[in-house]
């Protein structure tokens, strides 16, 4: 009988990864079925509900003492000094609900978002739709390219590969679809929406929230997603894992990659997802920042 051929590197892992999302996407199911999420404000005017704590607890719980114990960076644990993070080389990156003004406004649109990050890098990514029981994985972990995987699971069944599509396959069938926020950032999208049009012909906008945005460019179902506003390092890493494993890109305005644990904050500043990476998204999206665009 002939061997199965290898898994790809990193899928071991992942099944741990997939472990605690599914966890933390029935702790979160079992608050968002009750009448009373237990909303408070935290420092930064953020929400903060049962659901998030509750994820939080279920995500630490599967990876505890996993891969020798690796450090823990959530949005909703002890943040830890940078005196002591910037010794890391290895380490879980997770935000347990994002998406949780969504979850309290019950649009279905939030996820679990676990990543282990490795020198900077999100190498592996989990992302759990709980509502739509909709799982995203992402493994970049191999020194090679071509090695790199991601796979989407609906329902939990069998694990499907992904991929972006190129812009050449855009047509007035299947236009150039924006990923948008509906809270951040209207008069830019605005003014990019008629750049595009101009560029690509018609346009589609689609609001959604959380990181699933970054999943469904990963999946071919849509093409570009810019961020002006902040967001934390944790509502990113294990999104740009799935769609850089799909062959997209998450990079800031200058170009470059999203890296993690490189400075003191926590906070990202703007960024672009994109499938097809050979346009020159940071050169539209600084134009359309810089206000040079009026509409």
């Amino acid at each position: 009988m002939d061997s199965l051929p290898p898994r790809p590197p990193g899928t071991e892992v992942l099944d741990l990864m997939s472990c605690a999302a599914r966890a933390a996407g029935a702790a979160i199911l079992k608050v968002y079925r009750q009448a009373d999420y237990g909303v408070v404000t935290k420092q930064d005017d953020s929400p903060l509900t049962h659901a998030d704590l509750a994820a939080h607890r279920a995500i630490a719980e599967v990876l505890d003492g996993a891969l020798g114990g690796l450090p823990l960076l959530s949005e909703e644990g002890v943040p830890q000094p940078w005196a002591q993070r910037r010794q890391w080389r290895r380490y879980w990156l997770v935000d347990p609900l994002d998406g949780t003004r969504d979850f309290i406004a019950r649009t279905d649109q939030f996820s679990v978002n676990i990543a282990l990050v490795e020198n900077g890098i999100a190498v592996l990514g989990a992302v759990l739709a709980p509502v739509q029981d909709e799982l995203y994985l992402g493994q970049r972990e191999a020194p090679d390219p071509a090695q790199w995987c991601a796979w989407k699971s609906v329902a939990g069944g069998d694990l499907a590969a992904i991929r972006v599509r190129s812009l050449a396959e855009v047509s007035e069938d299947k236009p150039l679809t924006l990923m948008a926020s509906r809270r951040h950032s209207v008069a830019r999208t605005t003014r990019l929406l008629k750049l595009l049009g101009n560029d690509f012909g018609p346009v589609i906008r689609r609001d959604l929230g959380s990181s699933l945005k970054m999943c469904l460019i990963a999946e071919g179902q849509a093409d570009i997603y810019p961020r002006y506003g902040p967001t934390g390092e944790w509502d990113t890493a294990a999104a740009q894992a799935v769609l850089e494993a799909a062959g997209g890109c998450l990079c800031g305005l200058d170009g470059l990659p999203r890296r993690y644990n490189c400075k003191e904050s926590l906070i990202n500043p703007a960024f672009f997802a994109a499938g097809d990476c050979s346009v020159e998204w940071a050169e539209l999206l600084t134009l359309v920042a810089s206000e040079q665009i009026v509409g």
